[in-house]
């Protein structure tokens, strides 16, 4: 048997288990003979994970649910899978999620960045249980409140357990948060609102999707959410930002005239 690592008490993240990166982060959060997973990754560790999981001693028969905290390929290529090895377990996630997976859409999961030529398969996966704002999980006696917090994507959840926030891709602990894309069906206003109650929220620690988990620091926080704002009014960022208004200046001088004198 494997001596059990934890991070927190009754939560488990499965790369600091291995003592080794697997992919994203996967939590595994338990009470008695119930045990849930928070994201799973890419199909080619889900066995491994599971194996992990079993050497633990954790029964397989007690996982209870399989959860997506979106639909990006890093965090549910692997659902599949699980769901064969775990066929009693409830695969959960967003409405938007569900759909997207249902559709197999292989543009907004970042399966396919044609650009980029990369190209992942993306198995069939279907969300059996949709989850959003307000609903809770129960694993045991434990209670885990669900968060709609989007802005890297429309369906992005956060957990809350107690003092702890399973807080998915939306910040990290050097403060960059997850990919801004408008294909991904990123919004920025969202994206700053959802940092704003992470860091108005009296949870202490952050638990995210990637990276080491870390201190709410509600000025790492403002940091970023700053940077995110200004990002709003910037070029750099397309059909994200909001506005430019180098393009108010410019509609002003066309008026005026140009003067090199005045210029900058």
């Amino acid at each position: 048997m494997l001596a059990r690592r934890e991070v927190f008490p009754n939560v488990i993240e499965m790369n600091y288990q291995a003592r080794q990166r697997l992919g994203c982060s996967v939590y595994l959060v338990h009470d008695a003979n119930e045990w849930m997973l928070i994201d799973i990754g890419f199909e080619d560790t889900a066995e491994e994970i599971i194996d992990i999981i079993r050497q633990m001693d954790f029964p397989l028969a007690g996982c209870k649910y399989l959860v997506a905290t979106h639909a990006d390929v890093d965090h549910i290529q692997g659902l599949k899978r699980a769901k064969e090895l775990l066929p009693q377990a409830i695969t959960v996630g967003h409405p938007e999620c569900k759909r997207l997976l249902a559709e197999n859409d292989r543009i907004v999961t970042y399966a396919e960045i044609s650009a980029q030529k990369i190209s992942i398969n993306l198995p069939p996966i279907k969300i059996e249980q949709t989850i959003n704002e307000g609903d809770v999980l129960s694993i045991g006696s434990l209670k885990l409140d669900v968060w709609n917090t989007p802005g890297h994507t429309p369906s992005q959840l956060s957990f809350r357990l107690g003092k702890l926030l399973f807080s998915g891709d939306n910040i990290y602990r050097d403060g960059c948060v997850g990919n801004i894309d408008a294909h991904h069906g990123s919004d920025l206003p969202a994206f700053v609102s959802s940092l704003e109650r992470i860091r108005d929220a009296d949870v202490e620690w952050l638990l995210p999707s990637h990276g080491p988990i870390f201190r709410n620091n509600r000025a790492k926080l403002q940091k970023t959410i700053d940077r995110l704002t200004e990002y709003q009014h910037m070029a750099d960022f397309g059909t994200c930002a909001v506005d430019w208004p180098l393009l108010e200046e410019w509609e002003d001088e066309l008026v005026k005239g140009f003067d090199p004198e005045k210029a900058l």
